[in-house]
């Protein structure tokens, strides 16, 4: 059978492609009982083949509503998503929604982008918190925001995110009104990442100061906080201060300069971003950047709610202030 290019498949479409009726086809669908073995699997199959998923719009109409909200993180690993998906639960819960999440290897032998596998599930929205790519944005047909991250722009979906350019501006004046000149950031590649970096590079340079940067894989993890302070120790060995992309890749820092045998914050002030549970553990006591994430959440929550109810809403980006929480990690260098 040749689907036409762009034209999404219909029920009447896997219908076709099974050699059964199109009520048999939603038979299927709903999981009905009666269907034979054989059926169902022809059916199945032709709906993975086709890649159809049930219409958003013909589902509403028929009072079909998952009172779900999909949740598109990057890595369950990184800890700013635990305020952000506690200010959505906030918002949502007492409405009635419950929230999905998926990361990029969820159902990865079955959907092409997480999107795809939460739109399967029939969820009433999105919130993506990861960066959007070209391929994952294409296949949203529900209302969407986009949540944490500013560098691509999904049409008809509002953002709502932390100054992170601001935040990394926060971090570098607290070190540098301490009297820190030799000042050291370790980032990652993710947008969030290089706004962050953007701040620091501008004050930086505003004070007539040299930025040193490293990056690690490319991730924001504790080992890629690990590997890019390693480097910037051994290259700078006058370094006094490090600004950390986020509160993980700033514990990695913390072992880079145990093994230099640097004290914190003794030999190295350090401060971290996201003020994450890590940063006020008692074997860190991380001076950090809080980017206020379970407000960026319920901010995400409110502008999909107002989208679900007019989907016609102008797009709007809103960005919520970052905050500087001081603890013992950072002090005047030696």
């Amino acid at each position: 059978m040749t689907q036409e290019i762009g034209k999404r498949p219909n029920i009447y479409d896997v219908a076709s492609a099974a050699g059964v009726s199109k009520s048999l086809v939603s038979l299927v669908l709903r999981g009905a009982p009666g269907v034979s073995p054989a059926r169902r699997a022809a059916v199945e199959e032709a709906i993975e083949r086709l890649n159809y998923r049930p219409s958003r719009a013909a589902a509403t109409l028929a009072g079909n509503r998952s009172r779900t909200i999909g949740v598109v993180l990057d890595d369950y690993r990184n800890l700013w998503f635990v305020d952000l998906l506690a200010g959505l639960h906030d918002r949502l819960a007492p409405l009635g929604f419950r929230v999905a999440v998926a990361d990029p290897s969820f159902n990865a032998h079955l959907d092409r982008t997480p999107v795809d596998g939460l739109l399967s599930m029939r969820v009433d929205g999105v919130v993506i918190a990861t960066e959007p790519t070209e391929e994952m944005f294409a296949a949203v047909d529900v209302p969407a925001v986009v949540a944490g991250n500013r560098d691509m722009v999904v049409p008809g979906a509002d953002i709502v995110a932390n100054d992170d350019v601001m935040g990394g501006r926060l971090a570098t004046e607290h070190l540098i009104g301490l009297g820190h000149r030799e000042i050291g950031h370790v980032t990652g590649a993710g947008g969030a990442a290089r706004l962050r970096a953007q701040g620091f590079d501008a004050v930086m340079r505003g004070g007539g100061l040299r930025p040193q940067v490293a990056q690690g894989q490319g991730l924001t993890m504790e080992s890629d906080g690990y590997e890019a302070a390693l480097r910037l120790l051994e290259e700078n060995p006058s370094l006094t201060a490090i600004f950390a992309a986020n509160d993980t890749m700033a514990l990695g820092a913390a072992g880079a300069a145990r093994d230099r045998g640097r004290r914190i914050p003794e030999d190295l002030s350090l401060i971290g971003y996201d003020n994450s549970p890590l940063a006020s553990a008692n074997l860190l006591r991380l001076t950090t950047i809080d980017g206020r994430n379970r407000q960026v959440g319920d901010g995400a929550a409110e502008a999909l709610l107002e989208r679900m109810k007019d989907p016609a809403t102008p797009v709007h980006t809103k960005l919520v202030e970052p905050e500087l929480v001081l603890r013992a990690s950072t002090a005047a260098p030696a």
